[in-house]
């Protein structure tokens, strides 16, 4: 998982910088939002299996310290930077900074009108993280009641059905001025982290020796080829910015394609380890990066990207100076912040490779 994670987050970076090179590099992010709805779902599982419930007081702290303080970094060096400098893009950023800080940065994008275009603002990037927050406030407490009072299957039929009204309801909004609307609402991108979601109950309810289990560890791998495939299409050929052809199905139906796509392949990886592409994407650089340095590259790398043209470095140099700042500042963000606070969680939550939900 954590070398996909690396290669979502180059993606998205690649994109910003360079956004011609890969015209759907947005998908990234996309991906992550898959990952996240598994990993996440997959814990809260593993600890309902083990103890009979989810400490949620305990489950949110854990969040707050993965992603809070190293945010509030980015956050804070550039409110130095606006209170310290006339740098173009810092000047005056201080409604970005709060939004950021305060995990609403999704809902004021919503709120323009017109179609989707690439939002250069210091901190537009965090609206993922928005999006990502305010699906936590709501998934775990609704799954973790599911549990409590309804079987295995029943979770899994209702988190399908949750996955499913995104779709409905971006048809319902859909028209050519609804665009950001639909790209940066909670609401209308839940199905993708929710994708995540089913992967990891059906995983979780299939025990080692069902049948079934047997059948998805073989078609997971079958399809992870061509569905990778069809994700690196997607990035390489359907532009995610202006009006096109694209731009309709796009914002109905292909968020939830994508969403699919992204969960055959986390399935593959998550139960075929042995396959040349987990192999590949277990390269420990890769995993390395994607375990250590994704958060904090995400998080850096687009307002260095303003930095370093604000500091009029030659446009041939932005790529390669933003990018080397921007792994010098996870690094740094990593071993200063991320890897000392989450010392402070349950260093084992996370080593479930077979939970069993009945």
């Amino acid at each position: 998982m954590d070398g996909l994670r690396a290669l979502a987050v180059g993606v998205v970076i690649v994109y910003h910088l360079e956004p011609g090179l890969l015209p759907g590099g947005a998908l990234g992010v996309d991906v992550f939002f898959t990952i996240s709805g598994f990993v996440i779902t997959r814990l809260l599982l593993a600890e309902f299996a083990r103890t009979g419930d989810v400490a949620m007081r305990s489950f949110y702290w854990r969040r707050w310290l993965r992603l809070v303080p190293a945010l509030l970094a980015v956050c804070a060096v550039c409110a130095v930077l606006a209170l310290t400098t006339r740098l173009p893009s810092f000047d005056g950023a201080w409604a970005a900074i709060v939004l950021a800080a305060t995990f609403l940065m999704n809902i004021v994008r919503a709120a323009q009108p017109g179609t989707y275009s690439s939002d250069t603002s210091l901190l537009s990037h965090t609206w993922s993280l928005s999006v990502e927050e305010q699906f936590y406030l709501f998934w775990p407490p609704v799954l973790v009641l599911l549990l409590r009072r309804v079987g295995a299957r029943t979770v899994l039929l209702c988190a399908t059905a949750l996955c499913l009204l995104p779709l409905v309801w971006r048809f319902i909004l859909w028209n050519p001025t609804a665009a950001h609307r639909i790209y940066n609402g909670v609401d209308t991108r839940a199905d993708q982290l929710l994708a995540g979601a089913v992967l990891a109950v059906l995983v979780a309810r299939l025990h080692t020796d069902d049948p079934r289990l047997a059948a998805l560890r073989r078609w997971s791998a079958r399809l992870a080829w061509p569905a990778l495939g069809v994700l690196a299409l997607i990035v390489w050929y359907v532009p995610m910015t202006g009006a096109s052809a694209w731009t309709m199905p796009w914002y109905t139906v292909g968020f939830l394609v994508t969403a699919v796509l992204s969960a055959t392949v986390v399935a593959a990886l998550e139960l075929q380890p042995r396959t040349w592409l987990s192999r590949g994407l277990s390269l420990a650089p890769l995993v390395w990066v994607g375990r250590n340095l994704s958060y904090g590259l995400y998080l850096w790398h687009y307002p260095l990207s303003r930095l370093v043209s604000d500091l009029g470095v030659d446009a041939a140099w932005h790529a390669t100076a933003t990018v080397a700042a921007s792994f010098a500042a996870a690094t740094a963000s990593h071993y200063l912040i991320e890897k000392p606070l989450t010392r402070r969680k349950q260093p084992r939550s996370a080593a479930v490779p077979a939970v069993t939900v009945t």
